[in-house]
């Protein structure tokens, strides 16, 4: 349900049922369940789409720890967590951080993803989109 308010750009009732979900998940799993840090990376998207950074940026701390118990560096589950922080990082503009993240996010799909998946464009699209809004347009190509 808190998908479908996602989807519908309700941010704020979103957040009230990824709540709900979040606290099921806190009594039924243990504090290491990759389950939990998606949630908290649930939570960061709606926090990220309406704008509060920070937020969303403790959210995102609190599922990569998770992950860090759950699985080795380099899982495919930190990817997506690490393009996160790099699109958080980036709309603060805190551009070596966001970049440093888009890298990270690249380099674990490049071993886990073929070479034309889309979402290697996507990330590629995102580190040149950095390197554009700090004006390094020779990167950015």
């Amino acid at each position: 349900i808190g998908q479908v308010y996602n989807n519908m750009g309700d941010y704020s009732k979103a957040l009230e049922f990824y709540e709900k979900s979040h606290q099921i998940f806190e009594k039924a799993l243990p504090p290491n369940h990759s389950n939990l840090a998606i949630s908290y990376s649930n939570f960061a998207a709606c926090y990220e789409k309406m704008g509060d950074y920070a937020t969303a940026l403790k959210a995102l701390r609190s599922a990569f720890q998770i992950q860090q118990q759950a699985f080795q560096e380099g899982n495919p589950a930190f990817a997506s967590t690490y393009s996160w922080l790099g699109r958080v990082y980036r709309s603060v503009k805190d551009y070596s951080k966001a970049l440093d993240n888009f890298e990270k996010c690249l380099a674990i799909r490049q071993k886990a993803l073929p070479e034309n998946h889309p979402y290697l464009a996507l990330t590629y699209s995102d580190i040149g989109d950095v390197h554009r809004f700090m004006n390094d347009y020779e990167k950015a190509l």
